[in-house]
């Protein structure tokens, strides 16, 4: 796993996954790996009362009851279909939902407005079928294909970017659960096997770029994510992801509490101040999400080990801020311009503490990039 970039979760906990298959002794569905609760313990982490011989850390953050439903529906014939705003956790709970129940998180299509229905179902090896013509072993079948065959679980990312016609395409496997190859004269029917689900993710801002017909809606349970506002939960979020980046970038830095509620107080800040714009041109194009706050804080981390005194500073922080979520220019700036004069500068001098640096920091960057 080492020599990985990313290793999938099936690989980067393969060890705990083979463990709590052990243990189990729940009923499992079709040819799940684990049984429900099992799957939901390994997302969620254990707790005392599972009575297990070992830990199991936590993974995903959020609403217990999002990740029960997410389950049931897998077991169900319906597809899952995970929907929120950017950075919410959607493909990182898809990811480990698929590595759980059948061990296996690879079989995904990209969204795009390229995709195209051969991404879902089929393709041809052009060079095969010169020589052998069209047969089965000239076919190319798509992720989603090859989860229906092996009884698996297919993942389509960002759904609502891909046209009509993909998504009707779509409609057809949910709902026959089998693929019509009709350029064969035999076996020319590809039937799903039992276990085989469809886990989609979509953003919620993405409305109207390609929504989803009712048709293909019928076919979904729809789980919502929402964006992680309790200050604890985002804390232990971020310090989750961190850790992680520290260890694969075999970096020893310290992460000051201090600077970590330096960096939740401030999204907090930009967070209400976009909940009262009164337009789009008075809020950051960011969606101020747990993940842009892991995007800012490993960018300081970085920076700090790479170009700086191998420690994180506040100045480092709020340079690191200003330049991931200033994407506009002028707007953003002005806004974090406005957030730094009106909120971080009183701050400042009322509270003191990381908050001055973190002031003159976040002026450099802003004079820096105007």
């Amino acid at each position: 796993m080492s020599d990985l970039l990313r290793a999938p979760a099936e690989i980067k906990y393969a060890e705990e996954l083979d463990w709590l298959e052990s243990v189990d002794d729940g009923p499992k569905p079709f040819s799940w790996r684990l049984s429900p609760k099992m799957v939901r313990l390994f997302i969620l982490g254990s707790e005392r009362s599972d009575g297990l011989d070992r830990e199991i850390p936590q993974k995903w953050f959020g609403d217990r009851s999002l990740v029960e439903r997410a389950v049931v529906t897998l077991a169900s014939d319906r597809g899952l279909l995970l929907i929120g705003d950017p950075g919410t956790g959607k493909s990182w709970l898809a990811e480990l939902l698929s590595a759980a129940v059948c061990r296996s998180s690879t079989l995904v299509v990209q969204g795009t407005a390229g995709t195209t229905e051969d991404h879902i179902k089929y393709s041809w090896n052009v060079s095969m079928v010169i020589a052998k013509g069209q047969s089965r072993e000239s076919m190319i079948p798509s992720p989603i294909m090859t989860a229906m065959e092996t009884g698996a679980i297919g993942r389509f990312e960002e759904l609502t970017r891909s046209t009509s016609d993909v998504q009707d395409a779509l409609i057809s496997i949910l709902s026959e659960k089998y693929i019509s190859v009709p350029e064969l004269d035999s076996d020319s029917i590809v039937f799903a096997k039992p276990g085989f689900s469809v886990i989609a993710t979509a953003n919620s801002r993405d409305r109207g770029v390609n929504d989803l017909s009712s048709a293909l809606k019928r076919r979904f349970n729809f789980v919502r994510i929402p964006v992680v506002t309790n200050r604890k939960s985002e804390a232990e979020i971020v310090r989750f992801r961190t850790e992680e980046l520290l260890r694969r970038h075999q970096i020893e830095l310290d992460v000051p509490p201090t600077l970590l509620d330096v960096l939740l107080q401030s999204f907090a800040d930009l967070r209400a101040s976009a909940a009262a714009a009164g337009s789009d041109d008075e809020k950051l194009e960011s969606a101020l999400s747990s993940a842009e706050q892991i995007g800012v804080l490993e960018d300081a981390i970085l920076h700090s080990n790479f170009f700086g005194e191998r420690e994180l500073t506040a100045r480092t922080l709020a340079s690191s801020l200003i330049g991931s979520l200033a994407r506009r220019e002028p707007e953003d700036l002005a806004i974090l311009n406005k957030y730094l004069h009106g909120v971080v500068e009183p701050r400042s001098k009322d509270k003191g503490g990381a908050w001055p640096e973190f002031l003159e920091g976040g002026r450099d960057a802003i004079a820096t990039l105007s």
